[in-house]
């Protein structure tokens, strides 16, 4: 069977494609950010409940009353970035998202499940000793599982050849373990989420150090070794997962390929001096470097995600009937929501330094 009967007819869109791809990368990177900070303390959580438990007691305290809000923001930041893909490429991500079904709408009940156990651990902190692992435990993988889930459906709609397998196994059960990119790829993102979780102990930890609150700097150095740690052990994982690319895929001497060529170049040298910073404890400075190699590698991503279908799909095949008021009216929605967003964090920051004040 030729795979490319199997792929839907794109919907027209309303603008050019460019203004999608933009939100897409906009809403991405921060969705991105958002994410690694909730998985990574999650996963540092965990870690550190396995140890003694006087020992990091100052920094779970600290990451208990944080989990509930950083998994909303991730949550409600990774809503827009989905819905623009589905615009672009939606032809492609529908039909993944079908493969895989039963884990794809599983992903909801994972979601409510690491809800209710995070805010169990911020509320039961005090009251619970063993349960702290069991909590944090269960929080951590619910988010695994998500993240999984996540990179399956985003590798397999990149592979049209492959959903043939749907005329043998037709359950909703299929995931893309046939691609060699998905273990090494989803790794990647976990190792990076545990450094920008490192790298956010260490900065909220740099702010109460300005605050005057009393030891607070071995938590920066703490925040700043679990960010270099992780971030070394990521090159390998990075070229582990170029190591498994398919052969031809990126090929320096396209447009695609040279950009992808130069973006990699310039996140190899960022992500170096983010941990020469770290090293140095240096929290501030390494944001700055981590903050654009996090950017170069959404860059990268959308160039590979192009590049693997180039064989089925170019963005220029996206037909146009233009309608500029829904979408002029969608942007400053999207506007309005990003400034709310922003004052909800805020409002809460400001309620938790006032609670804190009182006691």
């Amino acid at each position: 069977m030729n795979p490319a009967t199997l792929i839907p007819t794109p919907d027209t869109i309303p603008v050019g494609w460019g203004w999608f791809h933009i939100l897409l990368t906009l809403t991405f990177f921060l969705h991105i950010l958002a994410m690694n900070v909730m998985l990574g303390t999650v996963i540092i959580a965990f870690v550190q409940s396995l140890g003694p438990k006087d020992k990091y007691l100052p920094l779970n305290q600290e990451i208990a009353k944080k989990i509930p809000y950083t998994i909303a923001l991730a949550v409600n930041l990774g809503v827009a970035p989905l819905l623009f893909a589905q615009v672009i490429f939606g032809q492609f991500l529908y039909v993944s998202s079908l493969l895989m079904g039963v884990f794809w709408l599983s992903i909801v009940a994972l979601l409510i499940i690491a809800y209710y156990s995070a805010y169990i651990f911020w509320y039961r902190y005090q009251d619970m000793q063993a349960g702290r692992t069991f909590t944090t435990g269960l929080t951590m993988l619910s988010l695994l599982a998500i993240g999984f889930f996540l990179s399956n459906n985003m590798t397999m709609m990149l592979h049209p050849q492959s959903w043939t397998r749907y005329f043998e196994h037709p359950d909703g059960f299929l995931l893309n373990f046939g691609d060699p990119t998905l273990i090494p790829r989803y790794l990647h993102m976990v190792v990076s989420a545990i450094a920008v979780g490192g790298l956010a102990i260490a900065l909220w930890y740099t702010y109460q150090v300005s605050r005057g609150q009393e030891g607070s700097s071995r938590w920066i150095k703490y925040g700043c070794t679990w960010f270099a740690g992780a971030t070394i052990a990521n090159y390998g994982l990075g070229f582990w997962f170029f190591g498994v690319l398919p052969h031809g895929l990126i090929v320096p001497s396209t447009l695609v390929g040279g950009l992808f060529s130069l973006f990699l170049i310039l996140a190899i040298v960022t992500g170096a001096i983010s941990i020469i910073q770290a090293l140095r404890y240096q929290p501030l400075q390494a944001l700055w470097y981590t903050l654009g190699t996090i950017l170069l590698m959404v860059f990268m991503r959308d160039l590979l995600r192009v590049a693997y279908l180039k064989p089925w799909f170019s963005l220029s095949d996206l037909r146009v009937e233009s309608s500029w008021s829904p979408f002029l009216i969608f942007l400053l929605s999207f506007i309005g929501g990003l400034a709310l967003i922003g004052w909800m964090l805020r409002t809460t920051y400001i309620g938790m330094h006032d609670k804190e004040l009182r006691s």
